[in-house]
């Protein structure tokens, strides 16, 4: 794993989404808390706080939280559709880690310079935090005139660890695509981010280095209802039941 991923202290880590889902600033925090709260004690190994139905106001505010109270575990952010304000928002808050949901590719060819220079140039505001960067990512467009393992080699080099996806949030992400990304980019960090559930972590955490899990921890296993601990804890059950057998194979 590259070294800024140290900031987990388990092999194949589990990052919980925060979706800042709420009726207004205040339900919005408290329940992201709540959701914290959950996570950590079910076994979740890093939340991730992103603007999906919140504001950059409400993101930044539990960011606030995340960053003056023991969260337990490390955080991260992403803002979608604004990238820009995802490093403003870690750099300010220490977060351990960035998610951008496209790194190459999903601009037009004559543009892949400028995405490079943006990148090298928020990159060195933020050093602390390792960078998730998606490659064919779900809703992202593809306008590239590369093959997803030329992209991929592309995002190596501006990301610490690449995130894949299928279509669509909470569709299963087939192992075939998990393994077409390992065998383009070698041991390179490499996470899941859609479509996690307790009957596939085991197969696709065998290929993939960690994953983030929004959908299947909520209690309809959709984005928009409710973090169940009791989805959480048998996840977590499968991801630990892996990491004894990885060891001791």
């Amino acid at each position: 794993m590259h070294k800024k991923l140290s900031c987990f202290s388990v092999d194949k880590p589990i990052i919980g989404m925060l979706h800042l889902k709420g009726t207004d600033d205040r339900d919005v925090q408290e329940r992201a808390v709540r959701e914290l709260s959950l996570y950590r004690d079910n076994g979740v190994d890093g939340v991730m706080v992103e603007t999906y139905f919140g504001t950059y106001s409400q993101a930044e505010r539990m960011l606030e939280y995340l960053a003056s109270s023991a969260a337990g575990m490390p955080y991260g952010v992403n803002c979608l559709n604004v990238d820009a304000m995802g490093f403003e928002l870690a750099a300010k808050y220490g977060c351990s880690f960035i998610q951008v949901d496209s790194v190459v590719g999903h601009v037009k060819p004559r543009d892949e310079e400028s995405l490079q220079a943006f990148f090298d140039t928020f990159r060195a505001r933020c050093p602390q935090a390792f960078l998730l960067g998606g490659v064919r990512f779900k809703y992202q467009p593809v306008l590239s005139v590369h093959s997803v393992e030329e992209d991929l080699r592309t995002a190596m080099n501006r990301c610490d660890a690449i995130g894949v996806t299928q279509d669509a949030t909470g569709q299963e992400t087939s192992l075939d695509r998990i393994q077409l990304f390992r065998n383009a980019i070698g041991d390179f960090p490499l996470f899941v981010c859609a479509g996690m559930r307790t009957d596939n972590v085991k197969t696709h955490l065998r290929v993939a280095d960690g994953a983030v899990v929004g959908s299947f921890f909520k209690d309809t296993y959709h984005d928009d209802g409710e973090v169940s601990p009791e989805h959480v804890r048998q996840f977590m059950d499968e991801v630990r039941a892996l990491r004894t057998e990885l060891h001791q194979g």
